[in-house]
């Protein structure tokens, strides 16, 4: 008995999203609305540029990575928060907490060295047209890639074995729809503070630095194409940059609230609405943003859907 009280105290209890709203059942529903619409997105969108051979340049690579990180990223929150909510089961294991946090965090952690190469491609295909097939080719893009994937899981790992190993107090609560490193710290016994200012070094690494970068290249971006004397030429690097621009302020701004604002810990209702913005809004909105923008999307697919009405 005692054994299996102390495999039952192991286990957190996720209070979910929002608790105590009125009517939450409909801000699951539209929660899994949102799902089903970034999944299908998202999935379209790999599938358009793997299909497309016109499509086969880097920066649609790259673009085909952010469309995999944020179908990954919304997987890892949303079916199991619907789960909780429809089976009204609300705990999650010690492992299962723990997994969830190291992929929520290689996601987010990848998503921004990602779309900080993604501002490096757009750099220098607008101020070094001639050598970008040199500097940029699809090889330099997949090493890219990796790069973001394997930054992501190597300062996840480190977050989640120091976060996950504190003794923890009191009831297991949650005050959250999945777990986070800030609201399992909520939870420890002892003084975290190191902690914290360790954390918000990370977040200066990998979140204003690159930042940074990207403000930077856009600023040498808009330089560059003041001096374009083709006013088509104009719109057309500014529609391409505008979209990426775009996707890096519904990003890096709830993540720069989230994890760049002081007491950010003592405000958990503001911290859901950013995270749900962050994770569950911005993967069903970035398919959009770079498919309705870009004419050799909305083209390639035209005509992958011209050669299936054929066939």
């Amino acid at each position: 008995m005692e054994k299996r009280n102390e495999t039952l105290s192991t286990d957190f209890i996720l209070l979910g999203l929002f608790p105590g709203i009125k009517h939450i059942d409909l801000l699951v529903s539209a929660v899994l609305l949102i799902y089903t619409i970034a999944i299908t997105g998202n999935a379209t969108f790999i599938l358009l540029i793997w299909a497309d051979p016109h499509l086969h340049t880097p920066m649609y690579f790259l673009l085909s990575q952010l469309s995999l990180i944020d179908l990954a990223f919304i997987s890892s929150i949303a079916p199991k928060m619907m789960v909780n909510f429809f089976s009204g089961k609300r705990k999650i294991s010690l492992i299962s907490c723990g997994t969830q946090i190291f992929f929520t965090l290689t996601l987010g952690i990848a998503e921004c060295l990602l779309l900080t190469f993604m501002a490096y491609d757009r750099y220098v295909a607008i101020c070094n047209p001639l050598k970008y097939p040199v500097i940029l080719s699809l090889q330099v893009s997949q090493k890219m890639t990796i790069g973001s994937w394997l930054g992501g899981a190597l300062s996840s790992l480190v977050h989640t074995a120091y976060a996950m190993h504190f003794p923890l107090c009191g009831p297991r609560e949650l005050h959250h729809f999945f777990c986070e490193v800030k609201a399992i710290l909520k939870l420890s016994c002892e003084d975290i503070s190191a902690y914290e200012k360790g954390v918000v070094v990370t977040s200066i690494v990998v979140v204003f630095l690159p930042l940074s970068f990207i403000l930077t290249s856009y600023t040498l971006i808009f330089l560059q194409v003041l001096n374009i004397n083709s006013r088509e030429g104009r719109s057309k690097a500014l529609a391409t940059c505008s979209s990426h621009l775009t996707v890096v302020i519904f990003y890096y701004g709830p993540a720069m609230l989230i994890y760049m604002r002081s007491g950010s810990s003592h405000t958990p209702i503001m911290n859901q609405a950013l995270f749900m913005f962050d994770t569950i809004l911005t993967p069903m909105l970035n398919p959009l943003i770079y498919s309705l923008r870009n004419r050799e999307v909305v083209a390639s697919m035209k005509k992958v859907l011209g050669k299936c009405s054929i066939h």
